[in-house]
């Protein structure tokens, strides 16, 4: 059977003699879990740094995300990114994906729309004809 530890700090699947009671419990598991703070500075640049999910047709919907407070409508296409906490500088990358699940239409890619900045970040959303869309399902994540 194998060892589980659950959400609560219940640990399972550890035999009579295996280890003895009091030698793991919540309190090791806290104090050596790895956390951002006990990881190098390179690691931590390999993390991502915010992203989200969110309908963009009709009155913007954020379905999940992470360090993102908002999505600003700007119109046709066009969102702005708020992050909840700002990144360092605007030298960070964007990737993104949008489109409408369940359909055939064709090639759809963002673009930023503006500079990056530490706070936020502006994309448009274009068809394959470059022609401005509202899509139901875009995602974009940031690293830096």
């Amino acid at each position: 059977m194998a060892v589980a530890i659950n959400g609560s700090g219940t640990i399972t699947g550890i035999s009579v003699g295996g280890i003895p009671d009091g030698v793991v419990d919540t309190d090791v598991l806290a104090n050596n879990a790895v956390t951002f703070g006990k990881i190098g500075s390179t690691e931590q640049g390999q993390l991502c740094k915010a992203w989200v999910n969110f309908d963009g047709t009709g009155t913007v919907a954020i379905r999940a995300s992470y360090n993102v407070s908002s999505i600003t409508d700007n119109g046709v296409g066009l969102f702005t990114v708020n992050f909840t906490a700002a990144l360092p500088d605007g030298n960070y990358t964007m990737t993104a994906s949008t489109g409408n699940a369940g359909s055939t239409t064709a090639v759809r890619s963002i673009n930023p729309e503006a500079a990056f900045t530490a706070a936020s970040c502006s994309i448009r959303c274009v068809s394959v004809s470059s022609t401005a869309t509202d899509d139901a399902q875009t995602s974009v994540v940031f690293f830096r």
